[in-house]
This record gives structure tokens, C-alpha cells and sequence, in this order.
């Protein structure tokens, strides 16, 4: 079992699966990665030489953010707002529902947090 840019990869399932299992890499950007690779699609993991693998990491994090550097983007843009106390802001400290949902009778895995 190989890990690609973080993600680990089943080294039975197809390249155009596996590609996708990467953070911040869907399915038209795995398109693109292996097409300027040459990789087929359907080829498994397990057949792909280390090389590939490595070329295919390299690729993906060349050009698009993945994985450690788009998380560390979302919990930039997470304190941003906390700092500027938006509502989203104080949402995400209390523990809420950020988007509006209900919360008299649902959020139970969020307000479980608050009781204890």
C-alpha cells in the first residue's frame, strides 16, 4: 500500500479512482494529471512502477493544492474569521451549525461537545 501526497491508495482499485482519494484532487484534475503522464485509467495501482507514483505526486502538487496545504488554507480562513468575530466565526468556536440548519431538535453530534 503506497501513499500518494498523503492518501493512501489501495493497490488493487484503478488509477482514475485512486487519484481522486487525494485532498483537493477530483475527478477533472486526476483527468489532467494522468493525461500529461500518459497513464491510462484503467491500469491498478499495483501495476504502476515507483516512478509513476512519484511523478504523479509530483505533478498533482505542482500544480493544484493538496492535501497539508489546503488544510492549513481552510483553518487559515477558519481563525480569520474567528479573529474578525463573523458569525461563522463564533459558530465555529461554540461548536454550532454554521449554514443555518436546525438546531432545537438536531445537532446532537455538535452540541454533544457543549454538555460535557
Amino acid at each position: 500500500m503506497s501513499y500518494i501526497s498523503g492518501a493512501r491508495s489501495v493497490p488493487d482499485s484503478q488509477v482514475r479512482i485512486a487519484s481522486t482519494k487525494m485532498d483537493g484532487i477530483g475527478h477533472k484534475k486526476a483527468i489532467q494529471v494522468r493525461s500529461r503522464l500518459g497513464i491510462s485509467g484503467n491500469i491498478k495501482m499495483n501495476e504502476l512502477t515507483k516512478s509513476q507514483i512519484d511523478q504523479m505526486e509530483q505533478m498533482s502538487c505542482q500544480d493544484h493544492v493538496v492535501h497539508w496545504e489546503l488544510k492549513r488554507g481552510e483553518r487559515a480562513d477558519i481563525e480569520r474569521f474567528i479573529s474578525l468575530s463573523r458569525y461563522r466565526g463564533i459558530r465555529h468556536q461554540d461548536g454550532s451549525p454554521l449554514r443555518g440548519q436546525r438546531t432545537h431538535t438536531n445537532a446532537r453530534t455538535c452540541r454533544k461537545q457543549i454538555r460535557k
